[in-house]
């Protein structure tokens, strides 16, 4: 399963799961045929008399037969464990609701207290065709769907909890994998191996993570680059790694702070990028990953796993690090930090450039920022009229946000003087920055900058300024003329949109605006403009302000800094 779950309920299906009930003697002697399911059978009787009857001589069988009923498994270990964790139990079955009470009574007595729902066949007749049984018990429980385990052998039923929302799981004594839907979030062939399905959601204390819980996840982790002398492990606090072949190593430090649905990606991309504009590779991460209480094994494994896909993805090897559950934080945080090599003689400083070199930029402006509103703010989207299609796209952006191929490309060029990745502030922060660490003055022509379709489209719905908003994906690069013309054709060759909007003008700073040949003013922002939006809406501070961004100031009405603030110009 690839998504975290926290379950407060387990719900077993009686038949195929706690017990062996066959159905086919029942049908036979009611007249019901094969095909159909007894529920289904009796909805289908429309004499309020008949189905009187029928139900009267279906429940009397149904008692009959369960005197010989057992559970299928050894109890102990599974109902133990949901009674420790103070988990409840649901039922639910097409059987009648007299037949399931007697056998709950007679075989779990026990844990009748922990027992807080029984889906019966008198329910499912009331839920009727249309109706999700799952969903009315989640509304039973008042518990989010999402909350709610799910074990049966029936597809049908696995079907029916997972349209809900529910986790499943699905029993079943083949090996082979399903070929089409419904797909389970799990499949057992014993009930012996739920227990630690269970597990992975039930909350962790506070403090490091248990040993063996630990040793699981690393042992699931693959460790390829043969530099990496200590690999993490239980009892092991440090990492080695062999720097021998390396002359400069470049070093990187950035928390994630915001928890999103792809925090893992994000935590590796806003290091790797910076780590790239040095002309440096990507080699050797460390997390530190805090989760607040409440956190379960399965949210942390797949944050762990995220994290190793996306290293893996760009030839980095997750080192280790340092995990904990802690009241310290409300949201999950990873920090990490990360080690990159090169050569002196390739390592790209941007105090190297100099007038005349000419200003790239890959990609548009904004590209972060576009999906991260569309993910965001689809609601207010699409009641300003932006078409559903659109909005989808926008949020794809997300995908676009590593600067690495780019920079790749402009490390091997000869004439590559200086590189900075676009982040918080947008376009227009980044060149002043740029300017700022090069100590140059750029000139810039705003009507080069580019812009995609849809963010222009969105922030014109939303009255933004595409150059003030988030840019992660974007790529600086100051460049030797001669080389220029070159670089921009090798970065086209591999897909790489490139604009060039300026050059490097003197020594000194700042950035000079041009527009149709004329001086006009630059934009400055004193926050992103996606933190004067969400602002705007008066979101809270802890709202997800962006997919893995770097902790952003979100200034709220009546906030310090806020009054006399002054709008930027807006965008032509």
């Amino acid at each position: 399963m690839n998504r975290p779950f926290h379950i407060s309920t387990v719900i077993f299906h009686l038949e195929g799961v706690l017990v062996r009930s066959d159905e086919q003697p029942l049908k036979s002697a009611l007249g019901c045929p094969d095909t159909t399911s007894l529920p289904e059978f009796i909805r289908g009787i429309r004499d309020p008399d008949r189905r009187r009857r029928v139900l009267a001589e279906l429940d009397r069988l149904e008692q009959a037969a369960s005197a010989a009923w057992s559970l299928q498994l050894d109890k102990k270990p599974i109902f133990s464990l949901i009674g420790a964790k103070n988990l409840a139990i649901g039922v639910f079955s097409r059987h009648g609701r007299k037949t399931v009470g007697l056998f709950l009574k007679r075989a779990l007595p026990a844990l009748q207290r922990h027992i807080r729902l029984r889906i019966s066949r008198e329910e499912l007749l009331t839920c009727g065709r249309r109706r999700n049984p799952f969903r009315l018990a989640a509304k039973t429980l008042h518990a989010p769907a999402g909350k709610i385990l799910v074990v049966s052998a029936d597809p049908e039923m696995l079907d029916l909890a997972a349209a809900s929302g529910a986790v499943t799981v699905q029993l079943s004594r083949s090996s082979a994998a399903p070929d089409q839907p419904p797909f389970p979030d799990f499949r057992i062939r014993r009930l012996s191996q739920l227990p630690e399905i269970i597990r992975l959601g039930i909350p962790l204390p506070a403090g490091k993570l248990p040993n063996e819980l630990l040793k699981e996840l690393l042992g699931e982790l693959v460790f390829e680059d043969p530099a990496l002398l200590i690999n993490p492990g239980v009892g092991e606090d440090i990492a080695a790694v062999d720097v021998s072949g390396a002359e400069v190593l470049v070093l990187k430090s950035d928390p994630i702070t915001f928890a999103t649905e792809a925090i893992g990606q994000y935590a590796v991309l806003v290091n790797a990028n910076d780590i790239a504009t040095a002309g440096a590779v990507p080699r050797w991460l460390l997390t530190t990953l805090l989760f607040p209480m409440g956190s379960t094994p399965s949210m942390i494994r797949c944050v762990v796993h995220e994290l190793q896909e996306s290293c893996r993805k760009w030839g980095i090897t997750l080192c280790g690090g340092h995990t904990e559950i802690t009241d310290a934080v409300t949201r999950p945080v990873i920090s990490g930090m990360l080690a990159g090599s090169v050569r002196k003689r390739d390592l790209i400083d941007k105090r190297n450039m100099r007038p005349g070199d000419r200003l790239l930029m890959t990609k548009a402006a904004a590209v972060e920022g576009t999906a991260i509103i569309a993910r965001e703010c689809v609601s207010r989207l699409r009641s300003l009229g932006m078409a559903e299609e659109e909005i989808q796209t926008c949020r794809t952006f997300l995908a676009r946000i590593s600067i690495i191929p780019e920079a790749r490309i402009a490390a091997r060029c000869p004439g590559t003087s200086a590189m900075h990745d676009v982040t918080e502030g947008g376009i227009a922060t980044a060149l002043e920055e740029l300017a700022a660490a090069g100590g140059c003055r750029l000139r810039v022509d705003l009507g080069r900058i580019p812009v995609f379709p849809e963010t222009r489209n969105l922030c014109r719905l939303l009255d933004v300024n595409p150059l003030g908003l988030i840019g992660s994906g974007s790529l600086l690069i100051c460049c030797r003329p001669k080389h220029a013309s070159r670089l921009e054709a090798e970065l086209r060759q591999e897909g790489i949109a490139v604009t060039r909007i300026g050059e490097v003008e003197q020594l000194g700073g700042g950035v000079q605006a041009f527009k149709s040949g004329r001086p006009a003013r630059w934009p400055s922002f004193e926050v992103d403009e996606i933190a004067r939006l969400f602002a705007g809406r008066q979101m809270h501070s802890n709202r997800t302000c962006g997919a893995g961004s770097r902790p952003r100031r979100i200034i709220l009405p009546g906030s310090p800094g806020r009054k006399g603030q002054k709008r930027a110009p807006a965008f032509p």
